[in-house]
């Protein structure tokens, strides 16, 4: 079968190569998943760059997050073959996938999958950041790369909560496709100034939290439109630079900063509470409450092809693979 992988970390164009290998058989409570689409997403990137929280056990497969069909199943478990499954693993860039049976989750039939791929990672960062944050109906959230994946996911949960969303774009053609998500207000930073506009916006008290994606320039920029009592939460650096902390406005202003990991924040959830979350994110997305675009999908045989759409500005939906 053929697998996306790499021997050695660095820029996925130069590092990944699609090679053949032997299929999986599933152990006990394991699955085998036939890959039908895999979403490529910054953490990806991030791993076969040997810049993320998990490292890789190089050679490694690549990619997190995919969707498919349960192919095969080893002892004791208790799923049926050909059920649609969404699952996070080490590997989800190749035609068939292996991995715990309690990690999958079964997803209905209204939800296709090119939104099933997605239906992991970035739905489940969005509603757990939302969850630890404080807010509530009425406060201010700002929202850096405002056009990002997690972002639309936020923005969409942002307006059943009545929370009001500022998102930073660096390009005026998503400001309308933002606003028709629900955002309160867009930013763009390439033409205005970031805390003029924010002050503006939420007459002059500025935001109770900011997601921070970006981090570097833009990052301090973000903190700096905190209002008092407020927080900023980290939970990605797209610019691969460190943001500056100003001091003074964590102590005159009493801002908190704190960061958020999914994989953490999954480790702080009972297995009741994790199905609680499970079954109201699909059902969002079964539904349309909230919704996962697409801009292109590639084979894997167009890997690198389909790495260096997904990092080119001023994408509108996600770029996905489909193995099969």
């Amino acid at each position: 079968m053929k697998s996306v992988q790499f021997e050695k970390t660095g820029l996925p164009g130069d590092v990944l190569n699609l090679v053949d290998i032997n299929m999986p058989e599933p152990g006990p409570g394991e699955v085998v998943v036939k890959v039908s689409t895999c979403n490529i997403n910054p953490a990806d990137i991030m791993f076969i760059r040997g810049l993320y929280g998990l490292k890789p056990k190089l050679p490694s497969p690549a990619g997190f997050e995919g969707a498919g069909r349960i192919h095969a199943c080893g002892e004791g478990v208790q799923i049926a073959p050909g059920t649609r499954v969404v699952f996070t693993t080490i590997g989800a860039w190749q035609e068939y996938t292996c991995l715990p049976a309690k990690t999958v989750i079964p997803i209905p039939d209204q939800i296709n999958d090119e939104a099933a791929c997605q239906a992991f990672i970035n739905p489940f960062t969005a509603y757990g950041m939302l969850e630890t944050s404080g807010l509530g109906a009425g406060d201010w959230l700002l929202l850096t790369a405002g056009a990002s994946a997690c972002a639309k996911f936020v923005i969409q949960m942002c307006q059943e909560r009545k929370i009001n969303t500022v998102c930073t774009v660096r390009n005026d053609q998503q400001i309308d496709l933002l606003k028709s998500m629900g955002a309160t207000a867009v930013i763009n930073t390439e033409v205005d100034d970031l805390k003029t506009r924010v002050m503006e916006i939420t007459d002059k008290k500025g935001v109770k939290n900011v997601f921070e994606a970006v981090g570097g320039e833009l990052g301090t920029k973000a903190l700096d439109c905190v209002g008092r009592d407020g927080m900023l939460t980290t939970y990605g650096m797209l610019s691969l630079q460190h943001m500056e902390l100003n001091a003074g406005l964590l102590i005159f202003k009493n801002i908190t900063i704190k960061g958020f990991w999914l994989t953490n924040w999954f480790g702080s959830l009972s297995g009741e509470e994790m199905a609680t979350v499970s079954r109201h994110i699909l059902s969002a997305l079964a539904t349309q409450q909230v919704k996962a675009d697409i801009e292109a999908a590639y084979s894997l045989e167009d890997i690198k092809k389909a790495v260096a759409h997904m990092e080119s500005p001023g994408r509108n939906g996600k770029v996905i693979l489909k193995p099969d």
